[in-house]
């Protein structure tokens, strides 16, 4: 027996019977040989976690574009702070904590520079739209390439868990669930403490009702929200939170939204990222053989239009490359 298969020989006596086992997985699209010392969940978060997508998310933005500041939250830290949450439930409720991180890690690799407001850009330009659930998934399954193999090929359960951690959507698996919860859990309780530090909002603004029910500081809320999940869901088959602290945590979201999310200064960049990001996809657009060839060549076997390729290019650029290529190409450069 090699330290794969003792490891999940471990996971039928540490985890519950509703968790998502490695051994029964519904395995993967390219079929591979088995590692012999990672689970199949395992192994697909280290493919996540190495990755060049993975990398990039330091450099995009969360919610206040391309901070200078030190501690203000980037996709990347956002990411981090998702599987750590999503860790905690699934660890408490004794589900596969390896196959939550897997699709915390890579739950945000579709998304675009400049956050949500470079998304709702190239959701205009693209005529199937664009989302950046749908993205992330084409970034493993086609983007994200390394010389052995075209894509990640992870496994259908983190797939799955990636693709439906956001709106309406909803994971088959338990461990998906939690990463929706989480995700969401996240954002609002980072978000928060960014926009105070942005002098957005004053703690003090927050809705006293909601506050005295989750909480007065960032952990508590976080504490409470997770709490209340582990203890709704603890041996269970579906993941829920309490109402009341369900309710409460809708209504402070919507607050958020209200007040930052749709804020006349957090969103006053927002024209001349769709002025800056509808440049780059009109040239690229029209001179298609500018954008890399190694990137070019992935869509030799795959079904696409010419969007797609562009908006591929340009969804997987930071928020700092997006920038240096719009003056490069449309900032006259002075002679030296």
């Amino acid at each position: 027996m090699n330290l794969r298969e003792k490891r999940e020989e471990l996971e039928h006596k540490i985890f519950y019977e509703t968790a998502t086992f490695a051994d029964s997985s519904l395995g993967r699209i390219g079929i591979e040989s088995k590692c012999k010392t990672r689970t199949d969940f395992q192994r697909d978060r280290d493919r996540i976690l190495h990755s060049k997508s993975f990398r990039r998310l330091k450099h995009k933005t969360q919610v206040f574009i391309s901070p200078e500041k030190d501690h203000f939250r980037t996709r990347l830290t956002h990411t981090l702070e998702v599987s750590q949450i999503a860790r905690t439930i699934a660890r408490a409720l004794e589900l596969n904590e390896d196959l939550v991180e897997a699709m915390a890690l890579g739950h945000d690799l579709g998304h675009t520079p400049f956050g949500h407001s470079g998304e709702a850009v190239l959701n205009k330009l693209n005529p199937k739209g664009f989302k950046h659930y749908e993205q992330s998934i084409r970034v493993v399954d086609f983007l994200e390439s390394t010389e052995k193999r075209q894509g990640l090929n992870l496994t259908y359960e983190v797939r799955d868990g990636i693709l439906n951690h956001s709106g309406d959507n909803e994971a088959f698996t338990l461990e998906g669930k939690i990463i929706k919860f989480a995700d969401r859990i996240a954002y609002i309780n980072h978000d928060i403490d960014d926009a105070i530090r942005a002098g957005i909002i004053k703690n003090e603004d927050l809705p006293r009702d909601l506050i005295d029910i989750l909480g007065d500081s960032h952990s508590k809320r976080i504490d409470t929200m997770i709490n209340s999940i582990i203890d709704e869901s603890y041996h269970k088959d579906h993941i829920k939170m309490q109402d009341d602290i369900q309710r409460s945590t809708l209504e402070l979201r919507a607050f958020m939204f209200q007040n930052v999310y749709r804020n006349k200064i957090v969103k006053s960049e927002n024209d001349k990222i769709e002025i800056l990001l509808n440049s780059l996809f009109e040239y690229y657009y029209k001179n298609i053989d500018k954008i890399p060839k190694e990137q070019l060549k992935i869509y030799e076997k795959l079904d696409h239009i010419k969007e797609d390729i562009v908006c591929d290019y340009i969804a997987g650029m930071t928020d700092i490359y997006a920038v240096e290529k719009w003056k490069e190409l449309y900032i006259p450069k002075g002679w030296k």
